[in-house]
């Protein structure tokens, strides 16, 4: 099939993992900024991909490209270094140059409020432990969004909850490091959906136009082993658990009371009057899916030896592309924006100078022909975004995993296209996957 002419085409980043510039012109350290002991090799953020001094290179390489949206996240300690109500200017400068040049080359801004790099000042005070970070998160996408949804249209509140909360409280691999248990981090996950629904309500009431407002999540999602109407219900029943271990890490805890106004897992409790908090209506669910995990009618089945994994050692699951979807849309009946896709390959620079990245092309070719399927059922998929636009910081792994289009050379930060670049450049032309 060729893909409408309104389908979005994009890519993705985060500030935290490109930009660089850690303490300049005025901002104040993340939780990430102070994360060494999480992260390999001692590596830091300090510098990334230099983001913050290559702007106008790195917008042209998207122009190039044909990008046709680029989803990108907001610093919150570059905007207010303190985490309150003190605005940095020349935070608000660089993301006013951004937003211009992308707009000047033809370029949609998708925009993220939060990617993970809470002030630390914030955390200071407990972080998403604390009971006032949902005021604080509230008045910061207000002022946000005053400034910039006259240039701006699309909004997205929270990338990952669940990693927030699973990764950062319980498991430990990401700042600020915690292991508490699931019923412990429960606090962290309720102020997560508060901290989500006052800011939608504040930011409909500061927009000076209209704005679609969504929020991007990640989590467990299956898809059936065989064709059995069957196998696809247990795939479906198994994507939104309520019970069991593992609960951190699904959809549901976090979207079934920010759309739907139910809470269904005994992690943490809420109120009649927090429920009608955090339900606000949204304008989009952005999807962010890697893998899945297979089931059949009696539940999950294990993977076979030897199945395809990522350099990153994720299972390659094309499938899920298709289910997962599908399950996402047929419960929260919401447009889907597939927010982040991709898969970390072991690339280098070849001797011929190129970055000849087999995999990537394939691995991209089969997930967005699953997608297809699910567009081709009646799924509402009305934009992809490819992880990520260049080679970046990635959290705890540090430096290793690529993920990009672009390769980054860390040494000299040139920028190289990689083969998958030139693919992806003909697929967004021809809004066909070949």
């Amino acid at each position: 099939m060729s893909f409408s002419k309104d389908f979005l085409w994009g890519a993705a980043s985060s500030a935290a993992q490109i930009e660089g510039a850690w303490n300049e012109d005025g901002k104040c350290p993340s939780i990430w900024d102070v994360a060494g002991k999480h992260i390999k090799n001692n590596e830091t953020f300090q510098v990334a991909c230099d983001h913050y001094h290559r702007l106008e290179e790195d917008v042209r390489l998207m122009k190039e490209l044909g990008l046709q949206a680029y989803r990108f996240s907001f610093s919150w300690p570059r905007l207010f270094p303190q985490g309150d109500t003190k605005r940095n200017e020349k935070g608000f400068a660089f993301y006013d140059r951004l937003v211009d040049l992308l707009l000047e080359n033809g370029i949609q801004p998708f925009a993220t409020l939060f990617h993970w790099d809470l002030p630390q000042a914030l955390f200071e005070k407990g972080g998403f432990a604390w009971e006032g970070i949902s005021d604080a998160f509230a008045f910061y996408a207000a002022e946000v969004t005053k400034h910039f949804s006259d240039r701006i249209t699309m909004f997205g509140t929270i990338n990952e909850p669940q990693c927030i909360a699973k990764l950062g409280y319980v498991d430990g691999l990401h700042a600020p490091g915690y292991t508490w248990t699931e019923e412990e981090a429960g606090v962290v996950m309720k102020n997560l959906l508060l901290s989500h629904g006052k800011a939608v309500a504040a930011m409909r009431r500061a927009a000076v136009r209209p704005i679609q407002i969504g929020v991007s999540t990640t989590g467990t999602l299956c898809y059936p082993v065989d064709t059995s109407p069957e196998a696809e219900e247990k795939a479906y029943e198994l994507s939104f658990p309520t019970t069991g271990r593992g609960l951190g890490f699904s959809h549901n805890w976090f979207l079934d009371p920010a759309v739907l106004g139910r809470h269904e897992i005994g992690l943490f409790t809420l109120s009649g009057e927090e429920k009608d908090t955090i339900c606000q209506p949204l304008d989009y669910l952005g999807i962010n899916v890697y893998n899945g995990q297979w089931c059949d009618k009696d539940g999950y089945v294990a993977r076979y030896q030897g199945f395809p994994r990522t350099g990153l050692g994720w299972p390659v699951t094309p499938e899920v592309m298709d289910y997962g979807l599908w399950f996402l849309h047929r419960r929260y009946g919401l447009p889907l924006y597939v927010t982040e896709n991709g898969v970390a390959c072991n690339d280098r620079i070849y001797e011929d100078g190129g970055v000849h990245d087999a995999d990537r092309i394939d691995f991209c070719r089969t997930y967005l022909r699953n997608m297809e399927r699910a567009i081709e059922k009646g799924c509402d998929i009305r934009g992809y975004f490819h992880w990520s636009l260049m080679d970046n910081f990635e959290w705890h792994e540090g430096y290793d995993p690529r993920f990009g289009l672009i390769f980054i050379d860390y040494r000299t930060q040139r920028r190289i296209w990689k083969d998958s670049a030139y693919w992806y450049q003909k697929v967004i032309k021809n809004r066909k996957i070949e």
